[in-house]
């Protein structure tokens, strides 16, 4: 055995322990204090892997129940509002029955019963234009409006609602570009420059839209160019220089929202010292759907000349490309769908479900029993007419049944059966997630004990192997 001052083993030996143990003490009040096994990565990484995941899939689950319950009130309101038809069409099945016993009823009853019957149409149409979720429409042929693009290189987005014209877009189809007139960008020259090399007439500063820079007398074409694309971003303003001619300053976006203030006190950029202005114009358009054509503005709502809007909100957005289509006749851009809600009810991608609603205006209701009557133009005035108004109302009481089964089907064996089975899918997982990450507090409260007591009496320990040194007096007193 040796006895040496400057290094001493034991010590550090002890020490490496006392921080081992401090360490794992720590790890246990930390995951004692949040309840979770994995506080950081480096706790087990490939565990981190997994419950992230969990989680992920977890969130999806939850958010999809709730999509779900969202769904069951959207179909109970389309039930509601036609449940209310449905009582409608019995009252006029009465007075139509009332009315066909014409041989008791004088003119006036028959006529009393007529104006009833006008009434309940009205309330009908009223229900199918009224009937909303939030603001959206369910019973007018409008729910679920959609479109798509079929035609990527001219057009970047269609949105089209439940109306179109003024009036419930109640069928779908191509969605044509009729006429167009393009929008233009906002568009200053400048003095004639021979070459990208050539310098300014007279040194000094200009400014575009707010924004100055400053030339020197070796400023030239292509300075005067790279400086005004550097500060793009801050004036909505590009440049470019075609040789032997001009630079052209213009603004990055179309429409009547963007332009251009030129001030130029020397003559730097311009022939003469003074200022220059311009302001871009917006797309004009007639879009088509089915046979019903309507205009379209750009720049409304504080969009980009190249975004169209019609009076219903409905909107098209151009390409580039598309702006400067010229149009020899109407092109196809896209297609229209109307009549199906479309509803997320999974946590992943394609776990759809939809619900097709019809239009329910009393116009739309009865139509083929008899030909040429529905039930907003019924006479019961007369036997013939009584007769046939029987036949038409029995014709819309089945049609509206049928939707009101088909809504009832929806809601209760799928969106509440997915319900029931998307809680128990997120209840097994959650228990998945929490067997990697939560923390067993009574094993991890052993743990904690177990370092607490180590730490103590590793530092008893360290501190006899510091003071071993100190025998290594006893020999030199003894010398």
């Amino acid at each position: 055995m040796s006895f040496t001052i400057n290094t001493n083993l034991a010590a550090m030996g002890a020490l490496t322990n006392v921080d081992n143990t401090a360490n794992n003490l720590n790890n246990s009040i930390t995951r004692l204090s949040t309840g979770l096994k994995i506080n950081s990565a480096a706790d087990d990484p490939s565990g981190l892997i997994i419950s992230e995941k969990f989680k992920a899939q977890i969130g999806g689950l939850n958010q999809a129940i709730m999509n779900s319950q969202a769904a069951v009130n959207y179909a109970k309101t389309a039930d509601g509002g036609l449940s209310q038809v449905s009582a409608l069409l019995n009252t006029a099945r009465s007075l139509a029955v009332s009315a066909a016993n014409n041989a008791t009823l004088t003119s006036s009853a028959l006529q009393a019963d007529q104006s009833q019957l006008q009434s309940i149409a009205s309330s009908i149409t009223r229900i199918s234009t009224t009937t909303q979720y939030g603001t959206k429409n369910l019973l007018d042929g409008s729910a679920g409006t959609s479109a798509s693009i079929t035609d990527a290189q001219d057009v970047s987005g269609i949105n089209i609602g439940g109306a179109f014209g003024g009036t419930a877009l109640n069928a779908g189809g191509t969605i044509t570009l009729s006429t167009l007139t393009s929008a233009t960008q906002a568009s200053v020259s400048s003095a004639t420059f021979a070459f990208a090399t050539s310098t300014v007439a007279a040194a000094g500063t200009f400014a575009i839209n707010g924004t100055t820079f400053t030339t020197s007398a070796s400023t030239t074409a292509s300075d005067l160019v790279n400086m005004v694309n550097a500060a793009s971003q801050q004036t909505g303003v590009n440049a470019t220089y075609t040789a032997g001619g001009q630079i052209q300053f213009s603004t990055n976006n179309y429409g009547s929202g963007s332009a251009i203030s030129l001030s130029d006190a020397n003559g730097t950029v311009l022939s003469a010292a003074g200022t220059s202005s311009a302001t871009g114009t917006d797309a004009l358009a007639t879009v088509t759907i089915g046979s019903q054509t309507v205009n379209f503005t750009g720049g409304s709502h504080g969009t980009d000349g190249l975004t169209l809007t019609d009076a219903d909100g409905n909107q098209i957005s151009l390409t580039q490309l598309g702006n400067s289509t010229t149009l020899p006749s109407a092109i196809s851009i896209g297609q229209a769908t109307v009549g199906s809600s479309t509803f997320q009810i999974g946590a992943n991608a394609g776990q759809t479900a939809q619900l097709a609603l019809g239009n329910f205006a009393a116009s739309q209701l009865g139509g083929g029993a008899v030909s040429g009557f529905n039930m907003s133009n019924l006479d019961l005035t007369t036997q013939s007419g009584a007769s046939n108004a029987i036949k038409v109302i029995d014709a819309a009481i089945d049609q509206v049944s049928s939707a009101r089964g088909q809504i009832g089907n929806f809601q209760s064996n799928v969106l509440q059966v997915n319900i029931a089975t998307l809680g128990t899918a997120s209840q097994n997982l959650s228990a998945s997630e929490s067997s990697i990450t939560d923390v067993n507090v009574a094993q991890e409260m052993t743990k904690y004990t177990q370092s607490q007591i180590l730490e103590q009496a590793g530092i008893s320990v360290l501190g006899q192997a510091n003071s071993a040194p100190q025998q290594v007096l006893s020999l030199i007193k003894g010398g």
